[in-house]
């Protein structure tokens, strides 16, 4: 399929996406640190120049946003988060602005483009559409920095959803296809392929078991049981910290798991079946799964796997099932499917040390 061709082209050589369907705000101002500081887990207090992945929570510890923030002067932040959750989640940021007025929130999203470069040889890619010294040591991961790609200055932050050496690159957005057309030319030698939301969004994310908001990621679980806690817990205050404290005492009644299909024919027709996402979990004797909250497990991510050679799924899964070598049943369109627990917890079925993500 168009999709492995070009997921696999990103893995041995490079992709390039659009991703301006992002949605992207700025704040700033001299109460911007602590306005954000009091919404995301992480600590936000970082470099300039630092990007972070970051979780904010509702006063219960359930999970809020997913997104990144980086800082690009001690009072100015750039927040990044998906298409579908910017209204939402810039609505959650502009309650919580300081009544003092003195942070402000920028919705950026129609006034900035942004391209993906990942793979391999990305590094090379970029190297050649700049003159900025984009090595390991002069650009490391989890930063951003101001860059020329030809006429175009360009914001480039070091970060991968698709788990691989890369950029997002953020312009102007009337200077998006000029740098689109700057790195195409670039690429060429470097067998640079266009992929899309299906790569990024859906097969290279399952490979890396990356959370994705609305998916995985929602009010009805927390970050123990998605497995994004994070030690330590920094002792400024946040939205949640508390409700999460106390989570991270517990044991998690349910654990985000990667699961592989074992055999995609379905039994009453021979026809080989993808799960799409929302199929229920069952047990190997066809009941259906619920924890201690009475939640039932089911698929909250589907994909095929190109690089792994499976058919991927991601579902929470009770503490008795939350095992690595489970099996189980995925039902879909009336056929029970055997399926194998492969990673209880959070772990990448792909480049498990994330070696080629910081290389």
């Amino acid at each position: 399929p168009m999709c492995d061709a070009a997921h696999l082209g990103l893995r041995d050589r490079a992709g390039i996406s659009d991703l301006s369907t992002l949605a992207i705000f700025g704040v700033s101002g001299p109460g911007a640190l602590a306005c954000l500081q009091r919404l995301a887990v992480a600590q936000i207090d970082a470099p300039v120049g630092r990007v972070i992945y970051t979780s904010f929570l509702n006063p219960a510890g359930c999970i809020k946003a997913d997104l990144t923030i980086m800082r690009l002067a001690h009072d100015r932040f750039r927040v990044v988060t998906g298409g579908l959750d910017g209204m939402r989640d810039k609505k959650w940021i502009s309650d919580h602005l300081p009544e003092d007025g003195s942070a402000h929130l920028a919705d950026l999203t129609s006034a900035w483009s942004a391209l993906g470069v990942w793979g391999p040889r990305a590094r090379d890619v970029v190297s050649a559409a700049t003159e900025a010294d984009v090595s390991n040591a002069a650009f490391p991961f989890a930063t951003c920095q101001w860059i020329d790609v030809g006429p175009v200055r360009v914001l480039a932050s070091r970060i991968s959803y698709v788990g691989e050496l890369g950029w997002e690159l953020y312009v102007p957005i009337e200077q998006g296809a000029r740098l689109w057309d700057a790195l195409w030319e670039a690429g060429r030698p470097f067998g640079l392929t266009p992929v899309g939301a299906g790569v990024y969004g859906t097969t290279a994310r399952l490979e890396k078991g990356y959370r994705a908001y609305g998916n995985e990621l929602e009010l009805a679980y927390n970050l123990v049981e998605s497995g994004l806690a994070r030690r330590p817990v920094k002792s400024e205050d946040f939205i949640g910290r508390e409700a999460y404290l106390r989570q991270r005492d517990e044991p998690p009644a349910a654990t985000l798991c990667t699961l592989t299909v074992d055999d995609n024919t379905a039994v009453s027709n021979g026809i080989s079946r993808a799960m799409t996402g929302r199929e229920p979990i069952l047990t190997r004797d066809g009941q259906p799964i619920e924890d201690a909250h009475g939640r039932r497990s089911y698929v909250t991510s589907a994909g095929a796997g190109p690089s792994v050679g499976k058919t991927i799924l991601m579902s929470y899964l009770p503490p008795q099932y939350a095992k690595q070598g489970q099996k189980l049943l995925v039902e879909y369109f009336g056929d029970h499917f055997p399926v194998t627990v492969a990673v209880a917890g959070n772990r990448p079925l792909f480049d498990p040390m994330d070696q080629r993500l910081k290389s």
